[in-house]
This record gives C-alpha cells, sequence and structure tokens, in this order.
C-alpha cells in the first residue's frame, strides 16, 4: 500500500517551530490491512489520496479535514470514511491538536467479500449515524492485535457490509443459513484449535467460499471462526494453567503465538489476566480445603 501514512513522503507534512509531540505508530496487519495511532499537534497533512479504503476513529480533540470540495470535521468517537483515490488533507480543528485510529484497506478485498460486485460509495465522510461502529471501535482497540488469515476473512465480510449500508445501498436478505457448512467449519476448529488454520482449508472442507463461510458462521454461532478458535485455545489455556503449567508454555500448550498474545486474548474474553484468574483460582481452592477440614473434623 504505497500511498497510506507509511508511505508519504514526510515533506508532505507541513511543521511549525513548536516542540509538542506528533506521532504515527503502525500496528499489526495482514495483506490488504494495515492499522495505524496518529497524533498531530504542530503538523498536518497536504492534500493526498490513497489507493485504498480508510476508516477510523477520532480518538481526542477536533479533526479537521478537506474532502470532496468541503472542509469536514470529525469529532471524539465519530467515525471518517475516504474513498480510493480521493483527495483529503487532514489537521488539527484547535490549537489543542487531535488524534486518531486508522484502518486502512485494499478495495480488492471489498470486492471480493462482495463477490465481484461494485465497490460501495460512503458520500459523507463523517456518517452520523454509522452502521458498524462498533465492529470498527473493537478492531481498533489494539492495533498491535495479531491479524490471522481467518480474522482477515472476517474482517473484510464486515467492512464490506458495512460500507453497502453507509453508503445506502440496499442489503441483500439473507437466505437460510448454511448449517453443514458452519458446522462442518466449527467442528474443524475445534479438532485443530492450536492450528493456524488457513480460510483456503475451511473453503475445502466446507465447499463454501471464504465470505459466505464467515457471514453463515456468525448467524450459526453468533461469532466469527477466528474467535471461536481463539475461545478453544483458551479452553486449552485454562487447563493447562490448572495442571501447573508456566503461563509462558500454558501460551504455546494452546497455540498462542506468545505470553503477551495469550494475556491480551485470556483479558479480552474473561476480564482478568491469566496471574489473577491463577491467583482467584488459588484462594478459592483454599478456602475450599479449609471448608473440607472443618466438614472433616465435625
Amino acid at each position: 500500500m504505497p500511498q497510506t501514512l507509511r508511505g508519504l513522503d514526510p515533506d508532505r507534512l507541513e511543521r511549525s517551530c513548536s516542540p509538542r509531540r506528533n506521532s504515527i505508530r503502525f500496528g499489526a496487519g495482514a495483506p490488504g490491512l494495515e492499522r495505524a495511532e496518529v497524533r498531530l499537534t504542530t503538523w498536518a497533512f497536504e492534500r493526498h489520496r490513497h489507493d485504498t479504503y480508510a476508516i477510523g476513529i477520532t480518538t481526542a480533540g477536533v479533526q479537521s479535514f478537506w474532502y470532496r470540495g468541503t472542509r469536514r470535521t470529525c469529532l471524539p468517537g465519530q467515525l471518517h470514511v475516504l474513498h480510493p483515490d480521493e483527495i483529503h488533507d487532514g489537521g488539527a480543528g484547535t490549537d489543542e491538536g487531535f488524534g486518531y485510529r486508522i484502518l486502512y484497506f485494499a478495495p480488492e478485498l471489498i470486492r471480493e467479500a462482495l463477490d465481484g460486485g461494485e465497490l460501495p460509495f460512503v458520500a459523507d465522510p463523517v456518517p452520523k449515524q454509522p452502521a458498524g461502529a462498533r465492529f470498527v471501535a473493537s478492531l481498533l482497540s489494539d492495533i498491535y492485535e495479531p491479524i490471522s488469515d481467518l480474522a482477515q476473512v472476517e474482517i473484510a465480510a464486515a467492512l464490506a457490509d458495512i460500507l453497502r449500508s453507509l453508503g445506502g445501498q440496499a442489503e441483500c436478505r439473507p437466505g437460510p443459513v448454511d448449517l453443514r457448512a458452519a458446522e462442518l467449519a466449527r467442528d474443524y476448529l475445534a479438532a485443530h484449535a492450536r492450528e493456524q488454520t488457513p480460510a483456503s482449508t475451511l473453503e475445502q472442507i466446507t465447499g463454501s467460499d471464504r465470505f459466505t463461510l464467515a457471514r453463515h458462521f456468525r448467524r450459526a454461532f453468533g461469532t466469527s471462526p477466528d474467535r471461536y478458535r481463539t475461545l478453544r485455545r483458551l479452553a486449552f489455556a485454562r487447563a493447562a494453567i490448572e495442571r501447573g503449567l508456566p503461563l509462558a508454555r500454558a501460551a504455546a500448550h494452546a497455540g498462542f503465538a506468545d505470553q503477551s498474545h495469550m494475556t491480551r486474548q485470556f483479558k479480552r474474553a474473561y476480564g482478568l489476566t491469566p496471574g489473577r484468574w491463577m491467583a482467584l483460582r488459588a484462594a478459592s481452592s483454599e478456602e475450599e480445603r479449609s471448608g473440607q477440614q472443618k466438614t472433616d473434623s465435625l
């Protein structure tokens, strides 16, 4: 993606003499997907354009940008959506500066997720009632979270549906859920949760294309294939921790990239870090033993 923030010439950024901090951080990505967190106070982007879609959330301050002939404003918590190849700039609307997190994604991912259909166009770059805001917020809440092959499919399918909705395109009425395909995928993921199963494997097993399968899986089980696999891994991790394995070994045993990856997912699922969960379990076990000893002494 040569025209995302990573690829912009630094000379394309205007700068004043103030020493206040400006920063751009890039997170984990995947083919066709790139995430970034930006904070600008004394710098601003001159007019430029990307060869990708961009959807972001303002996290602080007031974001001001020129887009399709009009000056736009985006406040904290609001989405902004940019179409590929549309000229725009970006800067702070006040002296306090602003921050945002953003996802760049290739148009071909959206076209594939729409089965070769026309790319959606969102006329209002700061939607008043944005569909999918919660999904985008969750996707950008931790830009360093790895994106697996299965997660990439889920993201592309969800973004395609969000763009269609924001663009005012009529949604296709879903037919019956393909339970056979969804259950075949579920059973395979349960049996191979520790493995990095690619989307192509599930396509071969189910006979369904990856984007259709992702949508049907969510309708059948209320979650994505990638999230389902993660929860199975967490079950393995909990069992390993219960057996006394160190956290790093439990993470490897369950199929996580490393201990920090497991910790992020564990906290997201259970609201506690593995260490605190272990402490609570140890305290509960001690109370149970004490109670049993008192019962035995009666």
